[in-house]
């Protein structure tokens, strides 16, 4: 079993190699997304200013559990309602290192539901 610590280190590298290749604009924002044990969080990101579009999270959102599947849809479809708000449509998805299942995928799908293209 690999300890948290390296598995931090691990996904952090992972990310690293991930923000080679992806650039969020302002017409095609990056959708980054930040799981910690208790909340997620996310953001909305255009990296030619620097700047956060749009930002939703478990704790933003008030729910009472940030850290499971259910959470995660609400959260969402939380960001594609804002995003849509804004006027943006299509986004770049930014998994932040971790594997593509459980609550990043629940919050990828979510968000392709209520309306962003990614």
């Amino acid at each position: 079993m690999i300890p948290q610590r390296q598995r931090n280190v691990i996904r952090q590298r992972v990310h690293t190699r991930i923000r080679e290749r992806i650039h969020g604009t302002a017409e095609r924002p990056r959708l980054n997304v930040y799981r910690s044990l208790n909340h997620i969080y996310t953001q909305l990101i255009d990296d030619n200013s620097g700047a956060t579009l749009v930002s939703a999270s478990t704790v933003s959102a008030k729910l009472k559990t940030g850290g499971n599947v259910s959470a995660a849809k609400e959260v969402g479809k939380l960001i594609a309602e804002k995003a849509q708000e804004k006027g943006i449509k299509r986004v770049v998805f930014d998994r932040g290192g971790y594997l593509y299942h459980g609550r990043i995928k629940a919050l990828a799908d979510a968000a392709r539901e209520a309306g962003l293209d990614f």
